[in-house]
């Protein structure tokens, strides 16, 4: 009988391996979503500088017994021009909305915010991606709803179009109040 070699077991062992990994992948509710290890637990520290003459946000904000998102955005972002209407409208509803200018040049965020106009609270900016980075953001645009404990009840990366609004972001602060 033919001795089996560790380099010929190897290959069936590796197939079985991804299978079972694409299956569980399969398994959840909406593949297309993004998990989140920090859901359900307190957000990471603030780490922003100021931006222009902006009012700035700062840890403490976080945890301030309210309900508020906090919007990850650039100005060379398309998909936050798309959601910038959305963030107006839940700002002029009261909604706490602090924004973290990731990556972007100074004059072009400051820009962006006098054109399109200015749904944040406070705002800083996080030049070197560093805070994003403790957060886990994939890219922008990217929200947080977190409740009046700083603790994130809700992430959601992509624009926050009508429908993610209606069925995403307003039930996520429901649940946070």
């Amino acid at each position: 009988m033919a001795k089996l070699s560790p380099l010929m077991i190897l290959p069936p062992v590796i197939f079985a391996g991804l299978a079972v990994l694409f299956y569980v992948g399969m398994l959840r509710e909406n593949p297309d979503e993004l998990p989140s290890a920090l859901e359900g637990k307190s957000a990471p520290a603030v780490q922003v500088t100021q931006l222009g003459d902006k009012k700035l946000f700062n840890d403490s904000d976080l945890r301030d017994g309210e309900v508020k998102l906090v919007n990850y955005w650039a100005s060379w972002c398309a998909p936050c021009r798309v959601e910038h209407p959305n963030l107006e409208e839940l700002a002029a509803q009261g909604v706490t909305i602090y924004g973290v200018n990731y990556k972007d040049k100074p004059a072009k965020a400051l820009k962006f915010l006098n054109d399109l106009g200015d749904p944040y609270t406070a705002i800083g900016t996080d030049s070197g991606g560093r805070m994003a980075l403790d957060w886990g953001v994939y890219g922008v645009p990217e929200t947080y709803v977190i409740d009046g404990k700083g603790k994130i009840i809700l992430r959601f990366a992509g624009p926050i179009t009508d429908r993610v609004m209606q069925n995403q972001i307003l039930p996520a602060i429901e649940k946070a109040r």
